[in-house]
């Protein structure tokens, strides 16, 4: 994984490669938001440029009018150079004002256009990453991702980039301007540049590091808020309330912290440009007026100066603010962007093989996988299901039972050797076909927000009414969602709190079976029923799995009386091969399990 991975994020200090690199990631993606709209930014930057030259137009007006207009007036009675000059300030005033309220609109649409486009990346980017990025990444830090770091981003789009574009081109005009009207008082203001530079570099290499801070507390605070409430049932049943406060308000001191620090820099800061400001307008002022005296300036021109000097610096100011929002935004667009590097661990194939109408035989050739070095689930795994079978996987807990499934599903790939399906590797299986070809029905039946015919129909969006319906009667689900509020347009609530967990493993049938896989998978898929709720599915599974392969991991070993055979499985390795009937009778494992099941039912 990136260097921002699940172990980085949590960091806050990096070595100088490692800053390098999530710099140059933070750009690229930049670079990436910015191609699409670089005609627009074009023309929003026009604009901006034509606007603030109007602005700085003004205290050079000023000039004129009181160095030429006032004398033509006071000396002659002439109105004519003081009429133009006031007609030319209006100008420029109502002018630039129009064209700053255009760029304002032309500026938040290219924000929003941006940021709808990095939202939509982040979504996308984040459903396309394998099982194994989101075994390890939070979903509270996937949500810290779409919220707060998004929204530091939507702000320095909506207002501190405005203040950065806008302020630069402004006191790089200001600049100018001076220079032009009055050499000497540039020169004044050239030598309020080296402290200026000194205290924007200290605040900068402070600051970096501090936002950062703020952006890990925040990430953590979220991450931690999220899942105290994902948990809640957990969380009352052992009473764990009062560590989470505990944790929680832990969490919140140190966002504090973090950012009382940044507010005490940005004491520094801010006054410190205040004041370099102050003393830099003071010191044309007085040299000025020395010069004004002694006849070598004009007192327009002294006006104008003194003006472009105060106006110099107002950006400046403004730009302190800038750059709050900008360092967090950036560490911001560090994390996101480390979350758009990550790459699939299982990726779709560039020259993907179609299998239209797959039949169904699986097999493991020499299969090895490992989730990381240390850890070894299946050594070597050689295995064949010939299409149409159905298998029971039985074992002890961490025997590799689910991983077996998974793999066959493709959450995972090997590490080593293939699994395949009719003879084609699944890795190179194009991924429709792969979904289309085997479903997997996991112990926690997933029902999202929405209607109970809703969450059958995705296992066929196409699906009438009436063979929704016909799925549901064949898994016996059909009595139950009838007897609802509003049957099938009953709303399930969040994650099916409206039905019981039996009755959403029994949705979740009626969902596979619609989908009709060539390869069924059930994951312990009967845990959650009663007795009378898994009798009933035995008789539902008996037309779910008919002419289709089917692998089932149950720990109940009443369901795995309905397979053909049986696979007993310990340490990643099948250490007993047979048809229920033929494990029985004989003194292995699984003859063991079985009577010992029995005897539990006395």
């Amino acid at each position: 994984m990136s260097v921002t991975g699940v172990e980085g994020e949590e960091r806050s200090n990096y070595t100088r490669a490692e800053s390098r690199q999530i710099r140059a990631r933070s750009l690229r993606l930049l670079g990436s938001l910015v191609r699409p709209v670089r005609g627009r930014i074009a023309a929003t930057m026009a604009i901006i440029v034509v606007s603030i030259a109007l602005q700085v137009a003004g205290p050079a007006l000023i000039a004129l009018g009181i160095n030429q207009g006032l004398p033509a007036l006071l000396n002659s009675n002439d109105w004519m150079p003081v009429s133009l000059t006031v007609a030319a300030y209006l100008f420029t005033a109502i002018a630039g004002a129009s064209l700053i309220a255009l760029y304002q609109v032309m500026s938040a649409r290219l924000s929003q256009a941006i940021l709808l486009d990095l939202r939509k990346r982040v979504f996308l980017h984040t459903q396309r990453l394998s099982l194994e990025f989101h075994e390890s990444y939070t979903s509270g830090r996937i949500i810290a991702r779409q919220t707060s770091d998004l929204d530091s981003i939507r702000e320095l789009l909506d207002s501190g980039l405005n203040q950065l574009v806008s302020g630069l081109i402004y006191m790089g005009f200001t600049a100018a301007a001076l220079v032009l009207l009055d050499p000497t008082s540039g020169i004044v203001l050239a030598a309020s540049l080296v402290p200026l530079l000194l205290l924007t570099r200290w605040f900068q290499v402070r600051s970096q590091k501090l936002f950062r801070q703020t952006r890990v507390a925040s990430a953590r605070l979220i991450v931690h808020f999220v899942e105290t409430m994902t948990g809640i049932r957990a969380v009352k049943a052992f009473r764990k309330e009062p560590r989470n406060a505990t944790q929680f308000a832990g969490h919140v001191e140190d966002y504090r912290h973090a950012n009382a620090r940044v507010i005490q820099l940005f004491g520094i800061f801010d006054p410190g440009l205040v004041l370099i400001g102050n003393v830099t307008v003071a010191g044309v002022l007085v040299v000025g007026a020395f010069r004004v005296v002694e006849g070598e300036l004009l007192i327009g021109t002294l006006l104008a100066v003194v003006l472009y000097t105060r106006r110099f610096f107002d950006p400046a100011e403004e730009m302190a603010m800038f750059y709050n929002s900008y360092q967090s935004a950036a560490a911001a667009l560090e994390k996101i962007s480390g979350v758009l590097e990550e790459k699939p661990s299982v990726p779709d194939p560039t020259t993907p093989i179609d299998l239209w109408k797959a039949k169904g035989a699986v097999h493991f050739d020499r299969v090895r996988f490992a989730y990381n070095p240390e850890t070894i689930v299946l050594p070597e795994l050689e295995l064949s299901i010939p299409a149409g079978q159905t298998i029971a996987l039985v074992g002890t807990t961490g025997a590799g039972k689910s991983t077996l499934a998974k793999l066959i599903a493709r959450f995972y790939d090997p590490t080593e050797g293939a699994v395949t399906l009719d003879g084609v590797a699944l890795r190179k299986m194009h991924p429709k076909d792969l979904r289309r070809a085997i479903v997997m029905v996991t112990q926690e039946a997933y029902l999202f927000s929405g209607t109970v015919a809703d969450n059958i129909a995705l296992g066929n969006p196409e699906a009438s009414r009436e063979q929704i319906e016909a799925a549901a009667k064949a898994v016996g689900a059909h009595d139950f969602i009838v007897s609802l509020p509003q049957g099938y347009e009953t709303d399930v609530n969040k994650r099916g709190g409206r039905v019981s967990a039996g009755q959403r493993q029994l949705i979740s049938f009626a969902r596979a079976f619609l989908a009709d896989p060539t390869v069924l998978i059930l994951d312990e898929a009967t845990a959650s029923l009663d007795i009378p709720s898994e009798r009933l599915v035995q008789r539902g599974l008996q037309t779910l799995l008919a002419d289709r392969t089917a692998v089932i991991i149950a720990h109940r070993l009443s369901t795995v009386a309905i397979a053909d055979r049986v696979l007993v499985m310990e340490h990643g390795r099948i250490i007993e091969d047979g048809t229920p009937a033929e494990l029985i009778a004989g003194t292995g494992k699984f003859a063991q399990l079985h009577a010992a099941w029995r005897e539990s039912l006395v």
